[in-house]
């Protein structure tokens, strides 16, 4: 994502900072708010056309699909009672509950489930998470405007029995029931509102353990309120959860220091010198930061001056000094600590073979600059990087800018501007280079290499290779029953996008939080959606 996204291409996410609310006299009315800062606006909480993981995050808690994402992604139930598979693995039937609710009063059926996959298939949506659904019988076609939206393999048997045919086995399908992408949605609401749905806490209905409100769709504050409608209400301890934007870690730090805040995310300079706080804690995220160049761009075509923009990094100052606290030089772009292989139980990374631009090399970087440039007939290069407007994204920035100019003949200019914005420039390709990031979406390889292949909508740099693309098609359709031939596919597409320059990896986010000891039960995942406050209360 996240998310995904971001899962998602949203540059400078960083998490959820949760703060006590009121120092004065706390009621018990009071003792179950949590207020939680973040470092991104909303943009939208259509599930159809997010790809952020704040809004993930947001529709994890105030939506709930066929199953919940509980500790370290363990499967748990949601609107789905039970569940069966044919033997061949093609064919799940769902038995859904009789008692979930929308906030608007109507039932939650199984053709909620039916409208909700067809809107965001349908090519009309535009939605840049169609892909996921890649391996559900038809989808692919319906994608590509060669079979009818009706066609797609998810049935309603009456109100409360879903039936989802497959093309193939999907090893991780049950963890894609996790991820709103997969949510119901409510068609009287999409009608109702048109263009405005999802576009306000107002324009939305919720079927979660929490409803949005106030969030106009502009403005920098917005609260999760406790779902009288929700079918297992007795099970939510908190009565809000209150979220406001927060740009600058000193400000959360201050709160958290004045005992305002329960819980503060910090910057790569604060973590380090709260090194010995016994409130410390770290967070690492299943996610990736790089450089995407756009590849219609004539200098960027060049393959030897994006493996000079990435042999001038040294990523090892940037992960230890740069930014935020807990970051890691993964040198690959699918995360470490994500997935295992099926033969020896290794780490996907360690599987992959780094090529030489991956490394810090100065001397090598600027021979190959030099004869990139010979190569197409350019003395000078000059291009703005563009990035979110963050405070740990405008460090990184800064950092890159210093970097990349020890090329000679380059020169790069900084445009930070915020989340909303870069988000659309970013997905109709409006930069000559960007910094943007994938959050993974479930535990496994293929949700980072699925955005690179040619035809997605999230391949922002416009990167084709058709080995690449036929390794993946192969990963997801000849050999998805063969997990360990699926393996050897995507270490071998992640071995061409490396050897390619696809992008450039910079780094594996991780957070440093100072948290203290009164939240509890906050569930936090490091892929899909990563926020889970169904349990959570305050000690």
């Amino acid at each position: 994502m996240h998310l995904s996204r971001h899962i998602s291409v949203l540059a400078g996410v960083a998490g959820i900072s949760l703060i006590l609310v009121g120092c004065g006299q706390k009621s018990s009315q009071e003792k179950k708010t949590i207020t939680t800062s973040t470092d991104t606006e909303l943009t939208t909480v259509d599930p159809s056309k997010t790809t952020a993981v704040g809004t993930f995050n947001v529709l994890n808690n105030v939506d709930e699909g066929l199953f919940r994402l509980g500790k370290d992604s363990k499967v748990e139930p949601g609107i789905a009672t039970s569940s069966s598979v044919s033997k061949n693995g093609k064919v799940y039937t769902f038995n859904l509950r009789k008692n979930a609710k929308w906030s608007n009063g109507d039932p939650v059926t199984a053709q909620d489930f039916v409208y909700s996959w067809r809107r965001t298939l349908n090519p009309k949506t535009a939605s840049q998470y169609g892909y996921l659904f890649s391996g559900i019988k038809n989808a692919d076609k319906i994608q590509n405007n060669k079979a009818a939206v009706s066609s797609l393999g998810i049935k309603a048997n009456g109100k409360y029995q879903l039936k989802v045919t497959l093309e193939q086995r999907i090893p991780y399908f049950k963890l894609l029931m996790g991820f709103p992408v997969f949510f119901p949605q409510d068609s009287k609401t999409v009608d109702k509102y048109g263009s405005k749905y999802g576009t306000s806490s107002k324009t939305q209905v919720y079927n979660g353990p929490f409803t949005l409100t106030k969030w106009t769709g502009t403005n920098s504050t917005w609260t999760l309120k406790k779902n009288a409608d929700y079918w297992d209400k007795k099970a939510v301890k908190l009565d809000n959860i209150k979220f406001s934007v927060q740009k600058d870690p000193s400000t959360s730090l201050n709160l958290f220091n004045q005992g305002k805040l329960d819980m503060a995310q910090l910057s790569a300079t604060q973590s380090k010198q709260m090194s010995k706080k016994k409130d410390l804690i770290s967070r690492r995220q299943s996610s990736n930061y790089y450089i995407a160049f756009n590849q219609k761009i004539k200098a960027f075509k060049n393959l030897k001056i994006r493996q000079a923009m990435s042999m001038i990094i040294n990523r090892p100052v940037l992960v230890n000094k740069v930014v935020a606290g807990g970051a890691i030089n993964n040198k690959s772009f699918v995360s470490k600590g994500l997935a295992v292989s099926p033969k020896n139980g290794t780490d996907f990374t360690d599987d992959v073979t780094v090529p030489e631009s991956m490394n810090y090399n100065p001397t090598k970087a600027k021979k190959l600059f030099k004869q990139g440039l010979q190569e197409v007939g350019m003395k000078r290069l000059h291009f703005t990087l563009l990035n979110s407007d963050t405070y740990d994204q405008k460090q990184l920035s800064e950092y890159l800018q210093s970097a990349l100019e020890k090329l000679p003949g380059l020169t790069v200019s900084l445009n930070n501007i915020p989340g909303r914005v870069i988000l659309s420039r970013q997905a109709d390709h409006q930069f000559q280079a960007t910094v943007a990031n994938w959050f993974a979406d479930f535990s496994d390889p293929i949700t980072f290499l699925n955005i690179l292949t040619s035809k997605n909508p999230s391949n922002i740099s416009q990167w084709k290779n058709s080995t690449y693309d036929q390794l993946i098609d192969a990963s997801n359709n000849d050999d998805g029953g063969n997990a360990q031939a699926r393996w050897n596919d995507m270490v071998k597409a992640q071995n061409v996008a490396l050897n390619d320059q696809a992008i450039i990896p910079l780094y594996q986010s991780g957070e440093k939080w100072l948290v203290k000891s009164s939240v509890k039960g906050v569930i936090y995942n490091t892929a899909g959606a990563n926020y889970n406050f169904k349990d959570a209360y305050i000690k």
